[in-house]
């Protein structure tokens, strides 16, 4: 099976909810969707578009290839399905491959049970074709086989992208509780931030919120801070589509001096930590840092499409709840009096603490942040007569 150039169905994973934005990300890219679910969206295509896809998407997890999918109603079954398919077509004999899973039947009490029932497949094909094994192991350094097994269907794959996408290699100090890279994405982009106009961050942490902005902005993708793919140690891959498609995301990069971004923290250690991964992720330059409360954030001179931003803490104990009344409180004062003009955005997994903001949502976007049930709360500032003050009774 020429994977490389062979339509099949395209999986793209996502984590739960960012879904709406991978859509629109990957149509931006030229491509169909066919099908769009909670966590993630399906489309047709080979695995030369899915080097494409693995370069260019923020939002996404992975980038699955399907090879064959089957009724499967116990291991030895997986397994006789298994050891059919031309894995010597597309793992070499002597190379390496990982395998991973996602398994809900009966029969399975652990995933690595599935696992080694699929590795045990792709060796002893190989051994029977070639006279030769491949080694394997647990990371996922080279190729990688997943595989979907619910119920009585079972789907295995080519996982094109090995190490998540979703972490785009520029965060090497998390600071305190960060935001995965490509939630921070998606909330960017599902925003009515115009990616030329200013962008403000306060009690910004580690940085994640600014630099996906400053990346977003500037047309700069995850995949220029990655030199490793899944894809690249399939048989088959051919390097020029890959350094071509390279060449293609270094060229649209683009310039903004006039952009502004502004992030703000009261602490200067978690600044420090921002300044080191804004350096990394190359948008150093393009970020104005600022240690202070966030209510003293030197804000910029309002305009069309300009936003600020929050990702305040939640509160995980009754006491830290009760303090955050308070910042919670304080963030809609600051919102109301000295961000009029441009359009707010708080991101939080705790509605109680957002009805202290005492600012009427104009859109409530639902998320998830690991486990927690979040939103992101749109606010429309106002900078004319229209009031924006109205306290919120009603349920967020």
């Amino acid at each position: 099976m020429q994977v490389f150039k062979t339509q099949s169905k395209i999986i793209i994973t996502c984590h739960k909810w960012l879904a709406p934005a991978l859509r629109s990300e990957v149509i931006g890219l030229g491509f169909d969707v066919d099908r769009v679910f909670q966590t993630g969206v399906e489309l047709t295509g080979t695995v030369e578009d899915c080097i494409r896809l693995n370069l260019n998407l923020r939002c996404a997890s992975q980038v699955m290839y399907s090879i064959k999918a089957f009724i499967c109603n116990d291991p030895n079954e997986l397994y006789k399905n298994l050891v059919t398919i031309h894995w010597e077509k597309m793992i070499a004999p002597d190379g390496y491959f990982s395998v991973t899973s996602n398994v809900f039947h009966p029969s399975i009490t652990t995933n690595l049970f599935s696992n080694l029932r699929v590795k045990d497949a792709i060796v002893d094909r190989m051994r029977e074709v070639t006279n030769k094994r491949p080694s394997t192991g647990s990371e996922l350094s080279g190729a990688v086989v997943y595989l979907f097994w619910k119920n009585d269907e079972a789907e295995v794959f080519l996982d094109t992208t090995g190490d998540s996408i979703a972490r785009h290699g520029y965060r090497k100090l998390p600071g305190k509780a960060p935001m995965l890279e490509a939630l921070a994405a998606a909330t960017i982009l599902s925003t009515k931030w115009n990616k030329f106009s200013a962008f403000v961050n306060p009690m910004c942490g580690s940085g994640t919120l600014a630099i996906e902005a400053a990346l977003i902005a500037t047309k700069r993708v995850p995949g220029l801070l990655r030199s490793n793919y899944a894809f690249m140690h399939l048989l088959g891959y051919n390097a020029d589509v890959y350094y071509d498609e390279r060449i293609v995301i270094e060229e649209q990069v683009r310039s903004l001096p006039a952009l502004k971004i502004i992030a703000s923290d009261i602490s200067k250690q978690a600044i420090d930590i921002a300044k080191i991964n804004a350096g990394v992720a190359g948008v150093a330059d393009l970020i104005e840092f600022q240690v202070c409360d966030f209510e003293a954030t030197k804000m910029p001179v309002p305009e069309e499409g300009a936003v600020v931003m929050f990702n305040p803490e939640y509160g995980e104990r009754l006491g830290e709840e009760v303090e955050l009344e308070v910042t919670y409180a304080r963030i809609g004062d600051f919102m109301k009096n000295q961000c009029k003009g441009m359009t707010g955005y708080i991101f939080t997994g705790n509605l109680e603490l957002a009805k202290k903001i005492r600012l009427k949502p104009s859109r409530r976007i639902e998320f998830f942040n690991a486990t927690i049930d979040c939103r992101l709360l749109e606010y429309e500032l106002y900078a004319g007569t229209k009031r924006v003050d109205k306290v919120v009774n009603a349920e967020i």
